[in-house]
């Protein structure tokens, strides 16, 4: 659970592990558009809040096969080395509008010492140095925990999980979606973690 990491600690999941949220890609249809338009290649998609005067703890996720991009939407006290990242050795503050690139198999944690909110977009990336071979062996597992029926002796079964995932991979239709996500988003994603009605699905992974 996210929360394992700190009290502090939430996030709201557009894609998660090759599958897309319906119900929270209605929330956020401009953004998870403009992810899946872009063709990056990202298993993972989702907003992440950190409440004011916490902290995460240094970890370690033992996964090197995907990388973690931190997209800064809404930093409190932007400039000001109020909220930051620590990767090893390193340290740096989120700036509205920067992106980040790491590995979060190396200990990591996170600080925001400010009093209001922090709010990014954060996207785990398949490592460059995987084949595809590779990462199509990696998303069936993915899969086939998500769709047991996928390693099925039963031709039938296994034929009926393998549409589901279909499903499950395929971005709904932008014409079904309801374009409510107002300009400047990355402000109003207090509501979208917060109060509004979306499936607050925690990550694993910081």
């Amino acid at each position: 659970e996210a929360s394992g990491y700190g009290e502090g600690w939430r996030t709201l999941v557009l894609l998660d592990k090759g599958s897309w949220d319906k119900e929270n890609v209605n929330l956020f249809p401009k953004t998870a558009k403009a992810v899946h338009d872009s063709g990056i290649p990202a298993t993972e998609v989702f907003f992440a809040s950190m409440k004011p005067n916490t902290d995460i703890k240094p970890h370690s996720d033992f996964t090197n096969f995907v990388l973690t991009s931190h997209l800064a939407l809404d930093i409190p006290c932007n400039g000001q080395n109020k909220c930051r990242l620590s990767v090893g050795d390193d340290t740096r503050q989120w700036m509205n509008g920067e992106v980040m690139l790491f590995d979060t198999s190396i200990m990591h944690d996170a600080i925001n010492e400010s009093d209001e909110m922090r709010y990014i977009l954060m996207l785990r990336l398949w490592h460059p140095d995987l084949t595809d071979v590779e990462k199509k062996a990696l998303q069936f597992l993915y899969d086939a925990i998500q769709v047991p029926g996928l390693i099925s002796q039963d031709p039938g079964e296994r034929f009926m999980a393998e549409q589901m995932v279909n499903m499950m991979h395929t971005f709904p239709n932008p014409k079904l979606l309801e374009e409510t996500e107002p300009s400047g988003f990355a402000i109003d994603a207090e509501k979208g973690l917060g109060s509004r009605k979306g499936k607050k699905k925690n990550s694993k992974r910081k």
